[in-house]
Formats: structure tokens, C-alpha cells, sequence
């Protein structure tokens, strides 16, 4: 239990939810736990996050955007596009086997809440593929991509790369074979953005 003392923030709040869903499950965890978590009244929770959804949301909004964060330091990084952009690619299938294999009980929560929250999925895919766009954009601009069209290029290669990064795909990250495949799917991906378009 948290001294009384100490400020309640909306960190320390999403702190505690993760816990308690990792505790409890999506089912299971209610407000009134996380509250007991952090020796505070549920009303001090809802005072940050007015519903037990905008709570759920916030969580994980939380959680897709360590992977972001992660990622944006390779787009912002040194080193060529497409070496930028295998970097990228295997981070985004590392992070998420990281979270499915280190932590399969909140992975498992986290694809419930994901599948609750549209909102934080669908902006949590627009700035992926709007990283991925500014990699190829800058590889148009060399010459290293002669693309058109950079983010339609990013969502090609964001949708035809999901096998790696998709949830529902989680139990084949782990699959003899799969780092080879992967490669062999990025290998094929770079040489399509390498080649002058017809």
C-alpha cells in the first residue's frame, strides 16, 4: 500500500491498474482494487480517470506506446534507411515476442484491453506506420527507395510484416524457424523498396 503522503498522479494510478490486472485479469480488476492498491478512496482514481474505460484506455495506451518510444529512437537514429529500417522491423518483432514471452498473463490481458480500445490501437498503428513512413520517405529521398508514394509503401510493408507483430499471431513468435522467416520477409521487402518503380 502506498504511504498517504505521497501525491497521487495519474502515473502512479496506470502503476497500480497494471498490477492489478496483472493480478487479477481484464475481468476481474475493478477500480475499487486499484484504489485499495494504492490506499487511496476509488474516488481519488476516478477524480484522474473519470470511468473504469478511460482508466482501461489510458493503461493501455501505456503499454502500446513503450514500443513507440522504443522505435522512434531508430527512426531518429544514424545509419542509412535501410538499415534504419531492418533495425526497426526487428525491434518492433523483438518487443512484442518480449512481451508476449516474458509476461504471457498481462500479454493475454493486454490483448483483451487492445481489443476494447479501438482508439488507442488505431493510433498506436498510425504512428507506427508513420515512423515507418518517414524511414522510406528519407530513402526516397536518397535514391536508397525509389518509391512513390512513401506511405503507402509504409503500410504495404506495416501490413505484409504483421505475421511479426500481430497479437494474434503470438504463439508462432516462438516457432522453430521463425527468425529465418522473418528475415526472409524483410530481405524480400527491401529488395521490392530497392527496385525502380515500373
Amino acid at each position: 500500500m502506498a504511504p498517504p503522503t505521497e501525491t497521487l498522479t495519474a502515473e502512479r494510478i496506470l502503476e497500480a491498474t497494471e498490477e492489478v490486472l496483472r493480478r487479477h485479469g481484464p475481468a476481474k480488476a475493478t477500480v475499487v482494487d486499484v484504489a485499495r492498491a494504492l490506499g487511496v478512496s476509488h474516488g481519488s482514481v476516478y477524480r484522474h480517470f473519470r470511468t473504469k474505460a478511460a482508466l482501461r484506455e489510458a493503461v493501455t495506451k501505456r503499454w502500446l506506446d513503450r514500443t513507440s518510444q522504443r522505435l522512434a529512437v531508430i527512426v531518429a537514429g544514424g545509419g542509412g534507411p535501410e538499415e534504419r529500417l531492418r533495425a526497426w522491423l526487428a525491434a518492433l518483432f523483438q518487443a512484442k515476442r518480449h512481451k508476449a514471452g516474458d509476461d504471457p498473463e498481462l500479454f493475454a490481458t493486454y490483448t483483451v484491453l487492445t481489443g476494447e480500445n479501438g482508439t488507442a490501437v488505431g493510433d498506436h498503428i498510425a504512428d507506427l506506420t508513420a515512423q515507418l513512413t518517414r524511414i522510406i520517405t528519407e530513402g526516397a529521398g536518397s535514391g536508397t527507395f525509389p518509391v512513390s508514394d512513401p506511405a503507402a509503401a509504409a503500410r504495404a510493408v506495416f501490413q505484409a510484416t504483421g505475421r511479426f507483430h500481430d497479437p494474434c499471431y503470438a504463439r508462432e513468435w516462438f516457432a522453430p524457424g521463425v527468425d529465418e522467416e522473418f528475415t526472409a520477409v524483410v530481405d524480400l521487402l527491401i529488395r521490392g523498396l530497392s527496385s525502380p518503380s515500373p
